[in-house]
């Protein structure tokens, strides 16, 4: 008899099994039957008087979850909340690197005065002070506002309806709903993003997420974005509606991203990471009024200055790396010209040339020292800088050979790139595996020189470089 029972179990499991094969759904249906089942025996059992008038959960649900309004509030939130972020970092950024940096002239003062050697005060100060400036200056202030923001809206119940709008496309996409939150995360930080994986219960989703999540821009690539956008975007039309063009331009790189991450994720788990997508069946909350004091203290100290942390442990030696390939020469030229001249053959197939590819080479530990090295090598000078105008840089970089299509292909390449040291430091800790980090990192640099080719040839096709 116990035989027969087991037996019986095993053709059970091998039914639904094959049914799973045929139909990803059939799971969602089976788990939807039980939630129908019971919320019945529920109904049945307990009974709840509601005295409201308007049932405004459902209300809300109605409209935020909705395929017509939906999709649009949730780009709008997005704009929103980059918009917030990039406005408001502005003043404190300005305010941070002015502190920093008024502080490193009183540092090299003090070597000076101890007569301490050039190439010391060079890696020292030069070197590793003025890359950690650039990447607090740079990054602290939009974390500790989108963090926040990001915190306040899981506070309030809204990132479980993103969740929700978002899940049949990733289910689609072979992977986990879950991975919207994980993928939101990423626009602070991608390591941030990786991290919030270990919300996706099944190893194979959880990998996908980590690997794709790279291509959502953190803020440290957002510097580089804007101003590109700002230079070669904004500047084709009137001037008082340049940042908003500027800013759409943003929007479309990140839907781009995102497109990325759903085509990938499909590749992923169609080949070396096959399985059927899990269900996600997802109970909405009720909406919350956000308690504002733990929302600051979570997000400031469990996510800001633990990716901070992260990001200033990897910078500090790649301002030291970058300060010798710029001031060491081989017969009376550096060894960053070299170096740039050997990829720029290469980087010239992809729309960009050997100074740019050499800048996202020595901005692996931190996305937001990109610009600087740029900047600091076509002026040939020894040490980061940062120029003080959107004009003067892009008159720098149209003298150096820039078109709309450089500035378009620069902005890909950011966005698609291997993804930052903190990040693959992240990724080697979540996933304990070499593997996977050297996997991630290959599969996204691919993308990126395969997309950025791809353009450069069809506008040079079209007769536009």
């Amino acid at each position: 008899m116990e035989n027969c029972t087991e037996k019986s179990i095993n053709d059970i499991e091998k039914i639904i099994s094959e049914k799973l094969e045929q139909n990803a759904s059939f799971g969602d249906k089976i788990v939807s039957k039980i939630y129908e089942k019971a919320e019945q025996i529920a109904n049945d059992v307990v009974k709840i008087n509601d005295t409201r008038k308007i049932n405004w959960d459902k209300k809300l649900d109605d409209i935020l979850t909705s395929r017509i309004t939906g999709y649009p509030i949730m780009l709008l939130m997005l704009c929103l909340i980059f918009w917030i972020t990039i406005q408001g970092a502005n003043y404190p950024s300005a305010l941070l690197a002015n502190l920093l940096f008024g502080l490193e002239e009183k540092i090299s003062s003090l070597f000076v005065f101890l007569n301490s050697p050039e190439w010391l005060h060079g890696i020292l100060v030069l070197g590793i002070y003025r890359t950690l400036a650039w990447v607090v200056s740079v990054m602290l202030p939009p974390m500790a506002i989108f963090f926040p923001l990001f915190t306040l809206l899981e506070d309030l119940g809204y990132l479980p309806r993103v969740a929700f709008n978002l899940d049949n496309m990733f289910r689609k996409s072979g992977t986990h709903g879950k991975q919207a939150l994980t993928m939101s995360m990423g626009f602070g930080c991608n390591a941030a993003g990786i991290i919030a994986c270990r919300i996706i219960d099944s190893p194979r989703e959880r990998l996908i997420a980590i690997i794709t999540n790279n291509f959502v821009p953190c803020n440290g690539r957002f510097p580089t974005l804007i101003a590109i956008a700002m230079i070669f975007i904004g500047v084709f039309i009137s001037k008082e509606y340049s940042s908003l063009a500027a800013s759409l331009a943003v929007v479309l790189i990140v839907l781009i991203g995102i497109y990325f991450t759903l085509l990938i994720s499909k590749l992923l788990s169609k080949t070396v990471l096959k399985g059927i997508p899990s269900s996600f069946t997802l109970e909405l909350p009720p909406y919350r009024k956000p308690q504002i004091g733990k929302v600051i203290v979570r997000s400031i100290f469990d996510r800001t200055l633990f990716v901070l942390g992260r990001a200033i442990l990897i910078a500090a030696p790649a301002g030291a790396i970058t300060w010798i390939v710029a001031n060491t020469t081989i017969g009376d030229v550096s060894i960053l010209n070299h170096v740039a001249g050997f990829l720029n053959p290469f980087a010239k197939l992809m729309g960009l040339d050997g100074f740019i590819l050499m800048a996202f080479i020595l901005g692996l530990p931190a996305n937001e020292i990109v610009l600087p090295i740029l900047i600091m090598s076509y002026l040939s000078k020894g040490a980061m800088l940062e120029f003080e105008s959107i004009d003067s840089l892009r008159q720098l970089l149209v003298n150096n050979g820039w078109t709309w299509v450089t500035g378009l292909n620069v902005m890909l390449f950011s966005l698609l790139h291997f993804p930052c040291g903190t990040t693959l430091l992240t990724i080697k800790k979540e996933t304990n595996s070499i593997k996977w980090t050297v996997f991630t990192f290959v599969l996204t640099t691919s993308i990126a020189v395969l997309v950025t080719f791809a353009v450069n040839t069809i506008a040079t096709l079209l007769g536009w470089v």
